[in-house]
């Protein structure tokens, strides 16, 4: 299902790569409403591309990442502060005698502390590592699409709610990142034929049965574990993931981007390695007739994905 995703976050990669144009409002407006207190989840890779802005719409973005990481900052601060606190007074009464409820205190401060710490470094480091640019289910990327006869990158959530289709869609349907290829002419016909995009991705991870990714069935009376794997294409790059999206909107509510990722049945090495859905990566020959769909010729779109480029991937276990 590309439950998680290693993706390029850059916006000026799909700008170098393909001559795409950067929607700079949904940019700007993504990143204001984040710094107003939205829930929004951004990957600090796609921050890092406004670290050096060179226009005036990208220098008030970078005042918005940094007014965000500030309140962040703060927030942790004072959790860290507050932890350290009930820390030192469990270890008070701990001397004077042990009890469940002061070694239980002690127990979750110092788990709390060890997270304020890691959360605050994550907010001060400026050395990417390669969890900044991995989304989840609710997170943003970077999505090309056609608009006006360009290729143009917006900011779009992984999880695709349809325009018209109520906001509860979301905890519904929570799998609606996941476009299955034998659905698309069902829950997702308002959108395959209109809405197409491509997002850059160079791994993608999945969650699988340990027997099944170890080709064995349960002992009697075993329970089976759940693992994460990541695949990588071979050779290794990036790859144009077919994409549907939406842009939703409701009287007194900000609009939202969001898509999902087209996935069919997997290939050889994928279904050996114990999982069931494989994204599907586009030829660069098919991106415009990709982003420009007919609602008329959907034939020609089943080609597309039909005509996919095939690496073989690799997988481990993922860190």
């Amino acid at each position: 299902m590309c439950y998680s995703a290693q993706i390029q976050a850059d916006y000026r990669k799909y700008v170098r790569m393909f001559g795409a144009h950067m929607s700079i409002r949904e940019f700007a407006q993504l990143y204001w409403e984040r710094a107003e207190g939205s829930n929004v989840k951004i990957p600090k890779a796609m921050d890092a591309a406004f670290s050096v802005p060179g226009t005036d719409e990208e220098r008030r973005i970078k005042e918005a990442i940094e007014r965000f990481n500030g309140e962040q900052a703060t927030r942790l601060e004072q959790e860290l502060f507050k932890q350290r606190a009930r820390l030192a007074d469990a270890d008070r009464t701990l001397q004077g005698k042990t009890t469940k409820a002061a070694t239980e205190s002690k127990r979750i401060a110092t788990s709390k502390i060890e997270l304020a710490l890691r959360g605050l470094d994550d907010l001060r480091r400026t050395e990417l590592k390669d969890r900044d640019s991995r989304i989840f289910p609710g997170n943003y990327a970077p999505v090309m699409v056609m608009e006006d006869g360009k290729r143009v990158i917006k900011p779009m959530r992984y999880l695709c709610r349809p325009a018209g289709k109520p906001a509860f869609y979301d905890k519904k349907y929570p799998g609606i990142y996941n476009a299955r290829r034998n659905n698309l002419e069902g829950f997702w016909k308002s959108l395959f034929g209109y809405s197409h995009g491509i997002m850059l991705v160079s791994a993608f991870y999945e969650n699988v049965s340990r027997a099944r990714t170890e080709g064995r069935k349960l002992k009697d009376g075993e329970k089976d574990e759940n693992v994460v794997l990541e695949f990588r294409p071979q050779p290794a790059g990036d790859m144009l993931i077919a994409c549907l999206w939406s842009h939703w909107q409701s009287p007194g509510q900000p609009d939202l981007f969001s898509f999902a990722a087209i996935t069919d049945e997997p290939p050889p090495e994928i279904a050996a390695a114990g999982h069931d859905r494989c994204i599907i990566p586009i030829k660069p020959e098919h991106i415009d007739a990709w982003l420009c769909p007919e609602p008329n010729n959907l034939a020609a779109q089943y080609a597309i994905l039909d005509d996919r480029h095939r690496p073989y991937y690799e997988h481990r276990m993922a860190a």
